[in-house]
């Protein structure tokens, strides 16, 4: 998503980034800033790529107190934004972006992902927006008109066209990017955390990613390069209270979902953001789903990558390392 601070025509860019890195006319005009924030409910953290080989410069990670960030789609979200500033100014410190633009990653909750179909959809802005904006309107808890609208074109299992499209309250966005520009640095592409990680997946087959951050459980499906499922659900619990049932119980109709529109199974699982419970997650998912559920850090590119990538990605900072990914692509 192209935030509107960085951009006056910033609708139908959002999918520039993300699993689509695949395809390369859309990544040759995607703004891609080597300094990338990650705003989440427990921490904000700011990380510095140098060139596009996986070199990680630098990364900083800073705490924040329980309840400084509450993510929703409707409700305010930065509710200490004292705490988060000085967070983030303490992170700034230490990993300076020199008032270069930087890549903004919020919570999964902030953003609505659909999968539409349509018969045909103008290839024009200014055309397609009122279609996807009337298509969305009843689907979304707030005022469709008050939005940020983001989409791309992908094609479905049996050809007809799909429109994987973004939406998030303007008002919200706004509240994330305000608090980084105020430690000086201007905001240039705001994405949800999944989706910078989708880079990382395998591409071949079909790959189930559970990610959990905070409460917000997300479950993807993408096979090659399409996204066939999206789900983001809020749970009763962060990682260390969260019951397996409960994980098995969200994942289990993306994946009937999966299986029978696409008629094949799953090829493999990925779990991310449990922490200390991600081996009990994995076990149930392989178990009772009959899956191969490993960590993101066993997927097939982090190989190639340097140990301190690898790090990231197994303190639950894949968001990060997906974003190096799509521009290494």
């Amino acid at each position: 998503m192209i935030s509107p601070a960085a951009s006056g025509s910033f609708e139908s860019r959002f999918f520039q980034i993300g699993i689509v890195r695949r395809i390369d006319r859309w990544l040759h005009a995607m703004p891609h800033p080597p300094v990338v924030v990650e705003i989440a409910p427990d921490h904000v953290a700011v990380a510095r790529w140098a060139g596009t080989h996986g070199d990680l410069d630098s990364v900083v990670v800073e705490a924040l107190p329980a309840g400084a960030v509450m993510p929703s789609p409707v409700e305010t979200n930065v509710t200490q934004p004292d705490a988060v500033r000085a967070a983030l100014r303490r992170a700034f410190s230490r990993v300076p972006s020199r008032g270069a633009p930087v890549a903004l990653l919020i919570p999964d909750a902030v953003v609505r992902v659909f999968i539409l179909p349509f018969d045909n959809l103008p290839r024009r802005t200014d055309d397609a927006l009122p279609l996807l904006r009337w298509r969305l309107k009843k689907s979304v808890p707030f005022d469709v008109d008050e939005t940020v609208v983001s989409w791309m074109r992908q094609s479905g299992r049996e050809g007809g066209l799909e429109i994987f499209t973004a939406v998030a309250r303007q008002r919200i966005l706004r509240e994330y990017e305000e608090i980084v520009e105020s430690a000086g640095a201007p905001v240039e592409v705001v994405l949800s955390s999944t989706l910078a990680t989708l880079p990382l997946l395998e591409e071949r087959g079909s790959t189930l990613l559970v990610r959990l951050s905070g409460r917000t459980l997300s479950t993807v499906i993408v096979h090659g390069a399409n996204l066939c499922v999206y789900r983001s659900t809020d749970m009763t619990a962060e990682a260390a209270l969260l019951e397996p049932r409960a994980v098995l119980d969200e994942v289990f109709p993306a994946l009937a979902y999966y299986q029978d529109n696409w008629e094949s199974p799953v090829d493999r699982a990925r779990v991310s953001g449990f922490g200390d419970r991600e081996e009990v997650v994995r076990g149930a998912l392989a178990s009772e789903m009959s899956l191969n559920a490993g960590p993101m850090v066993d997927v097939e590119s982090a190989y190639g990558l340097g140990e301190p990538v690898r790090d990231l990605i197994r303190h639950g900072l894949d968001g990060l390392a997906g974003w190096m990914m799509n521009a290494g692509s």
